[in-house]
């Protein structure tokens, strides 16, 4: 059997669409004779009609593309949004972080998962004074060290405003934890008209913005160091 039908068998035991990760780990490639499968599994995603790409990151079967796409109209925001949740939650795991997102977002889906399924913690550690546990329980993703303390907190801002975000970082300040907005790369200038209000200036140079496919490319690192046995 040709490698690709491997590929497309594993996409159709994800409901059609997978991430590059997930077919890592779908595919049965045993009887492949190479020393790089998941590189095989990335040219035959690229190079084939049977396959598309849905989101940066995420593939499809293109016989499934009218079901895909009627599935991402009816729940585009929503998807979109816990999607890239999903995303940096895998980046948080493989980097070996303790990953959290609120309770209002634990039964959203990541693909066929629920975030809480793929998320490390049930609860968020209590790491400060109960003012500032407030804001951290709604971010919409969080990493914890060792020490469990924040490493980084993550809003994803699909098509809300910045504000709410940003003043949440400005609550979060004070701990040495990194503060990103990730969002499309269309609204970088959106995002830096707002960050340049006085209001914000404390945290100007502590916020970063991270667009959709550096976030993607980070998820994709993490899956080649995944092929590769790097831990």
């Amino acid at each position: 059997m040709k490698q690709k039908y491997f590929v497309i068998k594993a996409l159709l035991e994800s409901g059609g669409m997978a991430t590059l990760s997930q077919l890592y780990k779908l595919t049965d490639v045993s009887s492949w004779k190479t020393n790089t499968p998941f590189a095989s599994i990335r040219r035959i995603l690229q190079t084939n009609p049977e396959f598309y790409k849905i989101y940066p990151g995420l593939w499809g079967l293109r016989d499934k593309k009218d079901e895909i796409s009627h599935l991402l109209k009816e729940e585009k925001n929503l998807f979109t949004h816990s999607y890239y949740q999903g995303i940096i939650i895998e980046i948080g795991n493989a980097r070996k972080f303790r990953t959290f997102v609120p309770y209002q977002d634990k039964n959203k889906f990541f693909l066929q998962d629920r975030l809480c399924d793929i998320s490390s913690l049930d609860s968020i550690y209590e790491f400060t004074y109960p003012n500032l546990m407030a804001k951290a329980k709604t971010v919409d993703v969080v990493w914890f060290n060792e020490r469990k303390m924040p490493n980084s907190f993550f809003e994803v801002e699909h098509t809300t405003g910045f504000k709410n975000s940003l003043n949440k970082f400005y609550e979060l300040q004070d701990f040495r934890a990194n503060l990103y907005i990730v969002a499309d790369i269309v609204r970088k200038k959106e995002f830096d008209k707002i960050i340049d209000e006085s209001i914000y200036k404390s945290i100007k140079n502590l916020v970063k913005f991270a667009d959709y496919e550096s976030i993607v490319k980070q998820h994709e690192k993490e899956s080649i160091k995944y092929e590769m046995g790097i831990s």
